[in-house]
């Protein structure tokens, strides 16, 4: 398995969801099992390929803190078939997904609790299925230069995503990619 950053999806009730995982095509690749008093986990697979965990709360709730520069902003499951990734993640998440066009012929989809957008869905054909994770930053452009005076490497320099803000692509150097956003 090549480095990663791992996206966990919320549960109440990891048992239960990694149960659904099986019934809407997905895999689970690690059975739920306790994260000393932390919480309860898995990993699964969803059925174009890409990996996540499930995560339910005990002692951590996950993350404290977000969209300030510096932490988590956004996750984005990126498919080679966004149809089968909206069912799975619908049947197994109970999202509500809403769909918007990309300024190409692309379909943004973003996943949805109680109308309030959690991450995000689009189908690409040039990267393995997967979810990657984006951190917010003050300023993209600095944030690449910077990351790549560290030993980073710029996969997609930034650029302006309409009404969203200057996003870029970068592999850390062990090999992990992430996305930064100045919004």
């Amino acid at each position: 398995m090549p480095p990663h950053w791992t996206t966990y999806i919320a549960s109440d009730d990891v048992d239960s969801t990694a149960k659904r995982v099986g019934e809407a095509g997905g895999v689970l690749l690690m059975e739920p099992f306790d994260v000393f008093d932390a919480g309860r986990m898995a990993v699964a697979q969803d059925p174009t390929g890409a990996v996540f965990g499930i995560w339910q709360a005990g002692a951590h709730h996950g993350a404290q803190l977000a969209s300030e520069p510096g932490t988590l902003v956004w996750n984005e499951c990126q498919t080679t078939d966004s149809d089968a990734a909206e069912a799975f993640y619908r049947a197994v998440f109970d999202y509500d997904v809403d769909r918007m066009q990309m300024g190409d012929e692309r379909e943004y989809r973003v996943l949805t609790v109680d109308g309030k957008g959690v991450a995000g869905m689009m189908e690409l054909d040039d990267v393995p299925p997967n979810w990657s994770t984006t951190f917010a930053v003050e300023d993209a452009d600095a944030a690449v230069a910077e990351a790549e005076k560290l030993g980073a490497r710029g996969l997609v320099p930034p650029f302006d995503i309409p009404e969203v803000g200057r996003y870029a692509v970068l592999q850390d150097p062990v090999g992990a990619v992430f996305g930064v956003l100045a919004g």
